[in-house]
């Protein structure tokens, strides 16, 4: 449904391959002279197509950006399972590891919803210089669990994504942000994976229900991701 052009903004067409040897599609969107690239995990609904306004939001913080579609996700083949979304994100990783034009090194982990948990788990394993979240959930199991409380959803979740556990895993910068209108995930998600959180770590409180995440609160909230960068930077 676009690209990047679309924006006015230079980017490439992106393929590399999983572990398993699926392959992925993505766009790198570089920002001139920029000290930090953004790895960008998004929502479960649609694909990077759809992520142009967040795209244009993030591009203001002056970074590079990296967002790629999960298996069975637009140009990207495969099946979906969590187990290769896993993989996937490792496998977008490695391709920046790959790149020479960028410093592999000042890599910032962002994901959005259920890329959130992907960051978180992705965060657990290897060294970002950073992990932001927004509107993302402790656990797929926590969530069937308010929405079927009487169901036994622990004996019958196939799919668990179980951020909860990985996060006191993650050893770098941690920013947590959730909107207490969020029509989806409650707020009370956001307060559990922050509480868990090694720090240093800080909180921000979006605006608006789940699927008007951080553009709808605008410039507030470019400003504390902006804020937050610069102290990746300086903790490094």
């Amino acid at each position: 449904d676009g690209t990047p052009e679309t924006l006015g903004l230079p980017y490439e067409d992106i393929y590399f391959h999983t572990q398993d040897q699926v392959k992925l599609h993505g766009w790198y969107i570089p920002f001139p002279n920029a000290k930090v690239t953004l790895l960008i995990f998004h929502g479960n609904f649609g694909n990077i197509s759809h992520r142009l306004d967040q795209i244009q939001f993030l591009h203001h913080l002056e970074v590079n950006l990296f967002i790629f579609d999960y298996r069975g996700y637009g140009s990207s083949k495969g099946i979906l399972s969590e187990e290769g979304t896993y993989q996937d994100a490792l496998a977008a990783w490695n391709y920046l590891h790959s790149r020479t034009d960028m410093d592999p090194y000042k890599v910032i982990l962002f994901g959005r919803s259920l890329g959130g948990a992907l960051a978180i788990d992705l965060a657990s394993k290897v060294k970002p210089l950073g992990l932001i979240v927004e509107s993302t959930f402790t656990s797929v199991m926590d969530i069937g669990k308010e929405l079927y409380p009487h169901n036994p959803i622990t004996s019958i979740a196939t799919i668990h994504y179980d951020s909860i556990s990985k996060i006191g895993k993650v050893r770098c910068p941690v920013m947590i942000c959730h909107s207490n209108e969020d029509d989806m995930i409650p707020f009370t998600h956001a307060e559990r994976l922050f509480e868990t959180a090694h720090s240093p770590k800080q909180f921000f409180m979006l605006k608006g229900n789940h699927n008007e995440g951080g553009e709808i609160t605008g410039e507030p909230y470019r400003k504390s991701l902006a804020e937050f960068v610069q102290q990746c930077l300086d903790d490094d």
